[in-house]
């Protein structure tokens, strides 16, 4: 017999890695050094209205349940959570559920699992909608299911032909879905949920964020007569208790009763199970103050974050449907993985979303927190993009100067989309010359309105002076020499450009100056004439 050479394990255990998540602060805080209480989480979504613990008007006692939790202890927990299943019926608020239809979980991806370890055999199919949450994805290939992508545009649209063809035993849906926000409507929920049953595929509906998004939304009724719909819920999210492992599912009594037979015995704690019956018992379950002032915040925050970020140029953001905003940084130079890193340098932590499958380096997530942490975080956004253009310009401008060394006395970048952006022949080594501004109208340059909305910034847009390759051919001996790049900036901008603006002729510089900007225009616009 061959030894196998991956040991006791199976083989395809070996062909993936885990789940990537956010809300890694003590890991963040070892590698850039810096105080766990100092840094800003925007990468994990949580209720910003904090837990119900930390408002006396419900009257919840935390120290109070863990004294409790303490002399339960001392006994095995009763396996059949009698209690948490009444009280999270009593939560979803749905005509005709009872505690015979949840599944108690140790953290909703405790459910993912079981789910998947009751349904799926080895090279069995489940369609998954990308991009979507990733422990879908992990959780079937321990199964050794197969994996069939399809876009989440398609989810509406697949049709029962289409489901019977892949044969699929479950089709996930993430609703609000994460990381985009997007929030279906019930009665789509619906139809796509008769279109599986027919087909024999599951339909699972992940309801992880719908209480802080919209939970008329949820689907849990129809778990009460139809097989093929299972619903996960997770305490995690709106109740904004990470630590402290609770989940559910939802589904018809028949299959809730399998899977809790299925289930590992003793999964919940005396502590989280006296923590989950406090929580779910509050007075109006889903549409509780408690969460009522939950929604009403994440909304107002989040548009207040939708429209601050509007101001920066090249961001774009997503729905704001719940605690959570997908943020599109594709027109920006800087990619994903490097804008997360500088926001960490600076205390607060965003979600890279290259990790989720179908997305690339030009998508980041971020959190709706309260006012003044969204505050802070906009303030970082601009600190950490002025920091990043400085240091672009600095690498740039080394890059130019390199060229230069080479005997290539101009640097024309005849490759930029915007070139020639001032005029023909240009030479661009002071392309970024903006991140280090003169300030001195006479250049032609002047202060414009922030589109931040913050005040006025400086526009270098009608200096030609720096292009014009014989000031340019002066400012490079200095540049030579390996200093600090903004010393001898300024060192130049005193020996070489302002005697210019200070001469008899520096109107007649600047004259020049405004007449090969009229004669580019015209350049422009001829070579679009013939193009057309």
């Amino acid at each position: 017999m061959t030894k196998n050479q991956t040991g006791p394990l199976k083989n395809h255990i070996f062909n993936f890695k885990s789940c990537f998540h956010g809300g890694l602060i003590k890991e963040n805080a070892e590698k850039y050094g810096l105080c766990e209480e100092d840094i800003l989480d925007f990468s994990a979504n949580l209720n910003p209205f904090k837990t119900p613990f930390d408002h006396p008007e419900y009257g919840l006692d935390f120290l109070k349940l863990a004294k409790e939790a303490y002399f339960d202890a001392y006994n095995y927990p009763d396996n059949r959570y009698v209690e948490f299943r009444k009280a999270a019926a009593y939560f979803i608020n749905t005509k005709g559920l009872d505690e015979k239809n949840i599944i108690p979980g140790n953290g909703s991806t405790e459910i993912i699992r079981l789910f998947c370890q009751c349904v799926l055999d080895a090279g069995d199919k489940v369609i998954i909608p990308d991009p979507t949450f990733g422990e879908y994805e992990i959780q079937c290939r321990i199964q050794d299911a197969e994996i069939v992508s399809i876009p989440q545009e398609k989810i509406e649209t697949i049709t029962e032909q289409e489901l019977v063809g892949i044969g699929a035993k479950i089709l996930f849906v993430c609703n609000p879905n994460n990381p985009t926000a997007v929030l279906r409507q019930k009665k789509d929920l619906e139809i796509l949920a008769e279109k599986c049953r027919n087909a024999g595929t599951v339909l699972f509906v992940d309801e992880a964020f719908i209480e802080l998004a919209d939970p008329d939304q949820s689907v849990c009724d129809l778990t009460l007569d139809n097989k093929y719909v299972f619903v996960m819920r997770s305490l995690t999210k709106c109740f904004s208790i990470p630590g402290i492992r609770l989940g559910f599912g939802v589904a018809h009594s028949e299959i809730a009763e399998a899977l809790n037979h299925a289930r590992l015995a003793w999964n919940i704690s005396p502590l989280q199970e006296k923590v989950a019956v406090a929580l779910l018992s509050m007075e109006g379950g889903v549409h509780s103050d408690y969460l009522k002032k939950s929604r009403e915040l994440i909304q107002k925050e989040a548009a207040f974050l939708k429209h601050e970020l509007s101001k920066i140029w090249g961001i774009e953001t997503g729905a704001a449907t719940t605690n959570f905003l997908l943020v599109d940084i594709s027109k920006r130079t800087v990619k994903s993985t490097e804008l997360v890193e500088r926001f960490a340098k600076n205390g607060v932590l965003i979600r890279n979303c290259v990790s989720f499958k179908g997305m690339d380096e030009n998508y980041v997530r971020i959190a709706v927190r309260v006012r003044f942490e969204n505050e802070k975080f906009i303030q970082t956004v601009s600190k950490v993009f002025d920091d990043w253009a400085k240091d672009f310009a600095s690498n740039e401008l080394k890059s130019a100067l390199d060229t230069h060394r080479s005997g290539l006395v101009q640097n024309k970048r005849e490759t930029c989309e915007y070139y020639p952006c001032h005029f023909e022949g240009q030479d661009c080594t002071f392309c970024y010359c903006p991140f280090y501004p003169c300030k001195d109208e006479r250049s032609g340059g002047k202060f414009i309105k922030s589109s931040k909305g913050n005040g006025e910034v400086w526009s270098c847009v009608d200096c030609y002076i720096p292009h014009i390759p014989s000031v340019v051919d002066k400012m490079m001996a200095g540049l030579l020499e390996e200093k600090d790049t903004e010393e001898i900036l300024r060192h130049e901008r005193e020996e070489i450009i302002r005697p210019i603006l200070e001469e008899k002729d520096g109107e007649k510089i600047l004259a020049l100056c405004r007449k090969i900007r009229e004669e580019n225009k015209k350049s422009v616009k001829t070579k679009k004439e013939k193009q057309a």
